[in-house]
């Protein structure tokens, strides 16, 4: 219980911490706009807090198998630190933030390509916007997208080397680390599986394709495309590229416990209960 709690705790703080980050890195934040990040950040904690600090599950998938939570908070966080710093490069000319900057504007450069993911985002710029926000929206685009590439493979990485999600030798529980996912439901459980998985990893190529292009038909609903603040910036791009990434390894990871399921199966010889706790 109390091992539990603590960390809850050191997870709340963790997600104080990111989401804070943007509004501390980049200058020029209202008063106001700190008070709404403060209200965000304390409504993230207490989320967090409260599931993990119960051992009933509610929203959060793969609690108890790391460390697919982990790549994906560190790729999260990682993608909303480097994009913060680069903003910082109009005001704040040190050498790490230019070195983070360059880095960033020269993958940008070698990602945009035409029918690239970069070149989608860099093209929802009006054609008046100006050459700085050209190059720090291509630089965004192509930090963050790298990052999320990154994180895949760091996933692939971690499945390959450990008996995930056996990670800890312990039973793994289709209702706690799958709350969203009904194991009762009429249909086989390991084909319903699959199902999902093709569904988010093809969902996951998509998506940073589709994204672009329903931003520009809802901006020319509502007018002309304007561009943002930056913070709200860092974020949208942030996400464009985490949220792929995220449901790639959400479809890989609901593979593996498919094959998982497939085996004990296989091994006791009769087919396993839905919803039973699967064990290694």
């Amino acid at each position: 219980m109390v091992r539990r709690l603590l960390g809850a705790i050191v997870r709340a703080s963790l997600m104080v911490i990111l989401v804070a980050t943007p509004s501390v890195l980049v200058p020029g934040v209202s008063a106001e706009g700190g008070q709404v990040v403060a209200i965000l950040a304390l409504a993230a904690a207490a989320l967090t807090m409260f599931e993990y600090a119960t051992p009933y599950p509610s929203i959060v998938e793969f609690r108890n198998a790391p460390p697919f939570n982990r790549i994906r908070f560190l790729s999260l966080f990682a993608s909303i630190l480097c994009l913060s710093i680069i903003a910082r490069s109009q005001t704040d000319p040190s050498i790490a933030v230019e070195f983070l900057t360059s880095i960033g504007i020269l993958i940008g450069q070698a990602i945009d390509f035409p029918y690239s993911p970069v070149h989608a985002v860099v093209s929802l710029l009006p054609a008046d916007a100006s050459f700085a926000d050209l190059v720090q929206l291509r630089a965004f685009a192509g930090m963050s997208y790298l990052i999320s590439l990154v994180s895949i493979a760091v996933f692939l990485i971690a499945l390959r080397l450990s008996n995930w999600p056996f990670f800890r030798s312990e039973n793994f529980n289709l209702w706690v680390n799958l709350p969203t996912f009904s194991p009762t439901r009429s249909g086989d459980i390991v084909r319903r599986l699959k199902r999902d998985a093709r569904w988010n990893i093809a969902l996951g190529f998509l998506l940073p394709f589709v994204t672009p292009i329903i931003v520009v038909e809802t901006a020319a609903l509502f007018g002309a495309f304007q561009t943002i603040e930056t913070q709200t910036l860092i974020w949208t791009v942030a996400a464009w590229a985490f949220l792929p990434a995220s449901l790639f390894m959400r479809g890989i990871a609901m593979l593996r416990v498919a094959r998982m399921v497939s085996t004990v199966r296989e091994r006791n010889g009769v087919p396993a209960r839905n919803g039973q706790p699967v064990t290694a």
